[in-house]
């Protein structure tokens, strides 16, 4: 049996070296698929806050950009840039989100003061003039009954 020498150890470093650099493109395709996910997750939470409606040039480049980073992360040297666009669309879909539920909340606002200010009016107004009566002689005679004769 024989001993290894230290001329077999460069063998062994280049070995480990090439294992090494074999492992960052699964890491990078996992942590694309990571991004991905929590990117689309962003645009789908904004689509359901009406961001289409109120930001809509931000929503429209959140699904751009998802949907590059999505083809990025399909081709061996995009795997890298495709967590960086991922996370581009995520924060442009959360700040649609914002948006829009800001312009959500500023409507609400606006209707509840309007309701206020009517309400303010209504109780500013002089109250309306009772209804004058009619005469004593224009009222019919009422018939008055007995004690008796109610049952």
């Amino acid at each position: 049996m024989m001993i290894g020498s230290f001329a077999q150890i460069p063998v062994l470093l280049c070995a480990a070296a090439l294992a090494l650099v074999a492992v960052p493109p699964a890491h990078a395709q996992d942590a694309a698929l990571a991004e991905l996910a929590s990117a689309q997750a962003a645009v789908q939470r904004a689509t359901d806050a009406d961001a289409d409606q109120y930001a809509r040039d931000l929503i429209g480049a959140a699904r751009d950009k998802v949907s590059q980073a999505q083809a990025l992360a399909q081709t061996r040297s995009g795997r890298r840039q495709a967590p960086l666009l991922a996370g581009q669309a995520q924060a442009d879909a959360d700040l649609a989100r914002a948006r829009s539920n800001q312009a959500v909340a500023q409507a609400r606002l606006a209707q509840a003061q309007a309701e206020v200010e009517r309400l303010q009016q209504a109780l500013a107004a002089p109250p309306p003039a009772p209804s004058p009566l009619p005469p004593r002689d224009a009222l019919p005679p009422l018939p008055l009954a007995s004690p008796e004769a109610t049952p």
